[in-house]
């Protein structure tokens, strides 16, 4: 296997993973406080769009062309790290 296809395999990965701790965050914001249950509800909504963002890269990687490849996977991988971000501070939040 080449690295461009362990690459997508781990993106592919990651994208799964996020999507079930997305799920998980809009469960666990319906039982907070409304002013807070905003705040978190934003928050989540912010990474549905960043999702978004990541899953349309991936897909341009996916059927992108060698010349191509690098810089799509550049992109990639900055969204992936915003997303984390943003991610893990809502985790730290529900803690």
């Amino acid at each position: 296997m080449g690295l461009r296809e362990e690459y997508q395999k781990k993106v592919e990965a990651q994208i799964r993973e996020w999507d079930a701790k997305v799920e998980e965050l809009k469960a666990k914001a319906e039982q907070i406080k409304a002013e807070a249950k905003i705040e978190y509800l934003e928050k989540i909504e912010e990474l549905k769009a960043k999702g978004a963002v990541i899953k349309k890269g991936f897909e341009e990687l996916r059927s992108s062309g060698e010349d191509v490849w690098e810089s799509l996977k550049s992109k990639l991988d900055t969204a992936m790290e915003e997303f984390k971000g943003i991610l893990d501070g809502i985790m730290s939040k529900f803690k």
